[in-house]
Formats: structure tokens, sequence, C-alpha cells
């Protein structure tokens, strides 16, 4: 069996051990701690500004982010449909309904068109949400400025889910600080990785420490526990910020290494017919952290499904584009408002190895299968 090729890998870059020794040699090994309040300095640093919340996962974020707006039983959060069930799921932990809207070519993120549509919609119902789950795919930014003046207009508050867009920009503008608040992950195939954990950011500093306080169980001011609303366990641990703090270091690098395989990707597979790539919105900068791509199904030999079993065949690892939400059964029933774009690109469209350490090797045996399978289809 030929090693295995993974989609995205972690990869460290040797500072983080130094960063986790530090907690260990301080014996601060309890969530929170000083590699926690540094990490989260250094995070806005790089996002150029605003206050942040380590926390144990992306999701963790975006349901906090929902209750700080507001959010509640009954109430209606509109979000992009092309995208992974963790966007979704906090919705229903606040008791909410979602309401999904369909992807645009130009980026593969949320429709504006549709989004104004389901708003003009809604305030005619007089039934406006209460938030908007906007996700930026694979490191690509969706259009901020069309999607930030309708929530202005209609005074719905933006929640930016950039857990797959850590170092994308827009307008020269980091992603995940445009919104009323933003929401990363660490995950561990994520660009920027502390095996697991998560960041909500904001603006606004009094979110951010009520985000803090009900993260660590929603304790009250008092010499003794007392607590007077819900909280959740959802601090970040002070050895996970350190592996952070180093994985800060070399992002830029990582990023800069992801759009080199799309890159070479690209050029590799120009002579194939049928392929199309994820754009890159104009005014936007993509990281790149996953090379995705679709395949014309009405031309000959490009049947995605063949080159998908192919590459497990050769232990490589690849993956189809999310199964849209308004298409899964948890989500049944569930209104939606859009075509068939985010359903096309997930019946066409796949995923390649694209981590930040991946080798010219591992990429030419991915690309040699590739195009051996397409070939023979």
């Amino acid at each position: 069996m030929k090693p295995r090729i993974y989609l995205s890998p972690p990869d460290m870059g040797g500072a983080e051990e130094r960063f986790v020794k530090k907690a260990f040699e301080s014996n601060w090994i309890a969530p929170l701690g000083p590699q926690v309040d540094a990490f989260e300095r250094e995070f806005c640093a790089v996002l150029g500004g605003g206050h942040a919340a380590a926390l144990n996962s992306g999701t963790a974020a975006l349901h906090l982010a929902l209750r700080l707006n507001g959010v509640g039983p009954g109430d209606t959060v509109f979000c992009s449909t092309l995208t992974f069930v963790a966007s979704a799921n906090p919705i229903l932990y606040q008791g909410a309904r979602p309401v999904f809207i369909d992807s645009e070519p130009r980026s593969w993120n949320m429709d504006p068109n549709c989004l104004e549509t389901a708003l003009a919609a809604h305030a005619q119902r007089n039934q406006l949400p209460k938030a908007v789950i906007l996700v930026h795919l694979y490191g690509q930014s969706a259009d901020l400025d069309s999607i930030s003046a309708l929530c202005q207009r209609y005074g719905v508050p933006l929640i930016e889910d950039a857990a797959e867009a850590l170092g994308a920009l827009y307008q020269d503008r980091a992603v995940g600080t445009l919104g009323r608040c933003g929401a990363f992950s660490f995950n561990g195939n994520k660009i920027l990785t502390t095996s697991g954990g998560g960041m909500l950011v904001s603006h606004d500093k009094s979110l951010i420490d009520e985000a803090r306080r009900l993260a660590a169980q929603a304790r009250d001011q008092a010499p003794h526990y007392q607590h007077s609303i819900t909280g959740y366990n959802y601090r970040l641990s002070n050895i996970l910020a350190g592996i952070g703090r180093g994985q800060l270091q070399t992002l830029s690098e990582k990023i800069r290494r992801c759009r080199a395989h799309f890159t070479f990707y690209q050029k590799a597979f120009e002579q194939l017919p049928g392929i199309q790539w994820m754009p890159e919105l104009e005014g936007s900068r993509s990281t790149r952290w996953l090379t995705c791509l679709t395949i014309d199904t009405q031309q000959p030999g490009s049947r995605r499904d063949d080159i998908l079993a192919a590459m497990e065949q050769e232990n490589i690892e690849c993956r189809p584009l999310w199964k849209p939400m308004h298409l899964q059964p948890l989500f049944e029933g569930c209104e939606y408002f859009g075509g068939r774009i985010a359903e096309k690109l997930f019946q066409t469209g796949l995923c390649l190895p694209s981590g930040s350490n991946l080798t010219d090797a591992e990429r030419d045996r991915v690309v040699r299968c590739f195009i051996e399978t397409f070939k023979k289809t």
C-alpha cells in the first residue's frame, strides 16, 4: 500500500513546541492562562485589530455569536446552504429555524440576489431573521460589500463563518472582521490548527467580554460560585493556545504554499476539457485552503465519481464538495431561496489534496492518478 496522501493534514513549524513547553514549565495547563491571552492578542494583530475570545471549537464560536445576537426559540436565521453542518447546527442549539440561501457562480458562496429575495419575502411577513450566517468556503471570501449592505438595509446582524478562510482578504480587509462578529476554526485539517479549537472575533469589546463569560460557565461576580444564567464550557486550553501561537508565525507561508498548489494543479490540468476551478472573487484573495474544481459531466471522461474512486484506490484522499444543507435529512422541510447552483456544485465538484506541507512527489502522484483516470473514462 502506498503512503496515504491526506487532503489537508496538520503542518507543524517548530515554534509550537516552544510555546507548549512554556505552558508545561509554568504548570499552567488548564483552560485559560497566559498562552490563551497572548494567542488572542496575536490573532487580532494578524486580522488587523478587534477583540477575540479563544474557544474549544469554531462551532462554539458560532453558537455564542447567535446567542449574543439575541437568537432564541422560534427565531429565524438565514445561512449559506453550501457548507459543513457545523455552520447550521448552532441555529438548532438556540431553538431557531434555519433558512438556507443558494450559492452564486462568482465565488461559490452565498448569492446576494437570493439573500435579497429572502429578506424581502420575510420583511413582507414581518418575520425578518435575527441573524445571517455567511460562510466563506474553502478559503474564498463571499461578496461582502453586497451582503453587508443588505444586512444593514434590513437591520439584520451579519455573522461571518470564516472557519475555512483564515488569512483570506476582501478588499484588503481580513475575512471574518467585516460583520458583527466572525467565527474561525482550528480543527486538525485547517490552515492553522490547534488540533481542536476556535476563535470568536468582533470589533465590539463588550460582545467579546460577554462571550468569555458565557464560555466559562457564566459565573457571576461574587466571592463564591454563583450563576444566574446558563453558560458553557467552551474556553480553549492554555496548551492548545500555545500551539496556535506557533502556527500563527508561519500562517503567511502556509497560504503561499496552498496558493502555489492551486496554480500547479491548474497548469497540470489545462489540457483536460470540462474542468472549471473555484473562482477568486474580484477584489479578494483566497487562501486556496483547498484546491477545488468541478468536472462537466457532459464532457467525455469527466465523471467525478470515477476519479474519487481511483484516488481512494491509490490511497489519496479526495472529497466531493459539501452537500447543501437544504438537501440534508436533518433540515428536511426548511425554507430555501435559490436555484440549483449549490446542488450542481455538489454533484460535479471535488477537493484535491492541498495541505501546506504537501510535497512535490505527493502532488505529482495526485496529478498522475487524476489524468490517467480522466482519460480512461
